[in-house]
């Protein structure tokens, strides 16, 4: 491959550096871990605590107050093989996925009402602010008494409490875009809806990715709550329960489950940022 230079000559690119040959050094060096340490340190830091955790902490603690990670392996292997489990997990999955499709939607159409007309922010942002001041979890048990001991009640409370970080980085998004970049389309006739769509909203992607990131894992706490305060499924309801059974291992298995769902939402949303907004993926945005 050649390169044209501004005389007129060419000049070709040294060897191995043509775009394959780029692509396929980045994605070895991704796993290199004299240039990533991280690769080897934090599976090395894992290893670490578990074997303290398994043969020191049982010297200073019991058992049946903090149970080593081989009983909690044991507990949760029980629970996976007993059917029971999978319909609490269907139950808190639904309630959360509902809820997050119900807060995120809310939050974009009313985060670009707010960002884009300034009469709407005047009217309702006091409101937002408001609302947002009021500890979300102490809702959980107006919820129960408004809409029931079923789903509904739990999937307001995802849907509440991911709203909130959705919304934030919604307004602050679109508010980022380029100034220059819309000044310019503006000269040359641009429409508010073609300066939306082709400024605003690529700009607001990073911070929507970073109110989803946040969102889905609200969501899943805000289901889990729900199912504390009133319902007979679930895995905050299976947490209540191996709670009074003073089932410590089976609480701790419970986590471990709510753990990697978290973890599977997490990267799921980054997966969808890589492919989605390529062009943000190193972009560093603090969610709300």
């Amino acid at each position: 491959m050649t390169t044209a230079t501004p005389a007129g000559s060419t000049v070709s690119d040294p060897p191995g550096r043509s775009p394959k040959g780029s692509a396929a050094v980045e994605r070895k060096s991704r796993f290199d871990v004299r240039e990533r340490p991280e690769l080897l340190l934090v599976p090395a830091v894992f290893v670490v605590l578990i074997l303290v955790w398994q043969f020191l902490i049982p010297l200073f603690v019991d058992d049946y107050v903090l149970p080593v990670p081989s009983s909690i392996v044991d507990s949760l292997i029980q629970q996976l093989t007993d059917p029971l489990f999978w319909g609490h997990l269907e139950v808190t999955l639904r309630e959360s996925l509902i809820g997050f499709l119900i807060g995120v939607g809310s939050a974009i159409l009313l985060g670009t009402a707010i960002s884009q007309v300034r009469l709407v922010e005047k009217t309702l942002m006091p409101y937002v602010v408001a609302f947002q001041t009021v500890p979300k979890v102490a809702l959980a048990p107006l919820f129960v008494v408004w809409f029931g001991f079923g789903l509904t009640s739990k999937i307001v409370m995802a849907a509440v409490i991911s709203f909130f970080p959705m919304l934030i980085n919604v307004i602050e998004g679109l508010r980022a875009a380029d100034a220059d970049r819309i000044q310019m389309l503006t000269v040359f006739g641009a429409s508010k809806l073609q300066i939306f769509r082709m400024v605003r909203l690529p700009s607001a992607m990073p911070f929507i990715f970073a109110g989803l990131d946040i969102g889905i894992v609200f969501a899943i706490l805000g289901a889990v709550v729900g199912e504390f305060i009133g319902a007979k499924e679930g895995l905050g309801y299976l947490l209540l329960q191996t709670n009074y059974n003073f089932d410590i291992a089976g609480m701790f298995a419970v986590l471990v489950v709510l753990s990697v769902l978290g973890l599977l939402a997490h990267f799921l949303i980054r997966f969808a940022q890589r492919k989605i907004a390529f062009w943000a993926e190193e972009s560093r945005v603090i969610a709300a």
